[in-house]
């Protein structure tokens, strides 16, 4: 039967992990895969987590099933964190997902399930499982300009010359904040005129929220997104908890949708069947931290103080590398990572020149320039700088 199955081409990341797992080499840098690290190289687990759990374990005397749309307390908690009060919940209709990645697919097979072969509009650098969940959906990913990689900066008119060709029943996907994989976020003035554009187009705005939290703080982060719900009719939501809470592995995440208040229940329905065809019912444990946490006000004031904490060490982290970069180059052409928001920038690196920084110094780098942040030790930001300023050189 299955005789003639090709292997898939590895993922890039997965490939990335491993070839880095498989050096010998002594103070090695993995500037590549996109979780958040300690100074001490770890992914920690955060204490509110530890102590959610820990009362979870205490009080927990079920471990039956939840409906197909998960807990309804993570449903709500998690509506506040990202809507704030923007739409009243009677226009919103949300199911939990296994992380973010299950919440991006959700809602494209959705799009498909009402508008099959549907274009969606996508930065030109995004997240690079964005198009393949696309595709997987029967769906058409197209471009938009987005990162003007001169400056380091948002290609306003490119971009708004490019979305200006959407359509009513297309979608534009849009990054919450800290982007993936530019650090590039746009301002709130930019969110407004993405707003305005969308409502002469009619296109439907999808806004994926993987790093609430990482970029000017958690409202802040979230005000784009709030900006849209408030004035849009309809506004598709995928969001994650793996950063923001450090639950990676236990894959939290929402599918949500914000819809004109007649259209909310049968939206509902079709969010909780869709997980029915692909999980059934979604993880409850990690989504129970979450909830937990956003309930108890002194659980929560430890969370939000951690996470200031991590996204002190990311911005910490960008200008010890923007400073050492300016010494080693003896210019200011990378002086924007510093200004750059979340756990990612991309350096104007070719790929032959990633693969120099990999074999010729064995620092780890995404194939399109694209750095950890989070994965930077102050301490070895003049040593990344002088080797990536050596490989630009030739």
């Amino acid at each position: 039967m299955f005789e003639t199955l090709p292997s898939p081409q590895m993922d890039g990341i997965i490939a990335l992990m491993q070839a880095f797992a498989a050096d010998p080499r002594a103070g090695k840098i993995d500037l590549g895969v996109g979780v958040y690290r300690d100074a001490q190289g770890r992914t920690p687990v955060m204490r509110a987590v530890k102590a959610a759990e820990a009362r979870i374990l205490e009080q927990q005397d079920s471990k039956g099933y939840l409906s197909l749309a998960g807990d309804a307390t993570f449903l709500s908690a998690m509506e506040t964190l990202l809507l704030g009060g923007a739409v009243p919940g009677t226009r919103v209709a949300a199911v939990g997902t296994p992380g973010g990645t299950s919440a991006v697919r959700q809602i494209c097979d959705l799009i498909a399930k009402v508008r099959p072969g549907a274009t969606v509009w996508v930065s030109a650098q995004t997240w690079p499982n964005h198009e393949p969940l696309i595709d997987a959906a029967g769906l058409k990913a197209r471009p938009y300009r987005y990162l003007d990689r001169d400056a380091g900066a948002l290609d306003r008119g490119g971009m708004f010359a490019d979305l200006a060709h959407a359509q009513a029943g297309e979608v534009v996907l849009l990054h919450g904040c800290c982007h993936n994989p530019t650090g590039v976020d746009m301002s709130p003035q930019d969110w407004a005129e993405v707003a305005a554009l969308l409502q002469r187009t009619g296109a439907t705005p999808f806004v994926d929220m993987a790093y609430q939290g990482f970029g000017e703080g958690l409202d802040a982060d979230a005000g784009g997104l709030r900006h849209l719900a408030a004035r849009l009719p309809e506004v598709l939501i995928a969001a994650s908890c793996s950063k923001n809470f450090g639950l990676y592995r236990d894959r939290v995440g929402i599918a949500m949708a914000v819809v004109p208040q007649a259209q909310r229940d049968a939206m509902a329905a079709t969010l909780a069947g869709l997980n029915r065809q692909s999980f059934a019912f979604p993880p409850d444990h990690g989504g129970r931290v979450v909830s937990t946490i956003l309930g108890d006000p002194l659980l929560r004031v430890q969370w939000v103080e951690e996470l200031e904490e991590m996204r002190n060490r990311v911005q910490t982290n960008r200008r010890a590398l923007a400073n050492a970069l300016r010494a080693a180059t003896g210019s200011d052409r990378m002086g924007s990572v510093a200004a750059q928001q979340g756990m990612f920038s991309i350096l104007p690196l070719t790929q032959a020149q990633v693969m120099r920084l990999r074999d010729d110094h064995a620092i780890y780098v995404l194939w399109d320039g694209r750095v950890n942040m989070a994965g930077l030790d102050p301490s070895r930001a003049g040593d990344v700088a002088r080797a990536v300023a050596q490989v630009m050189r030739g």
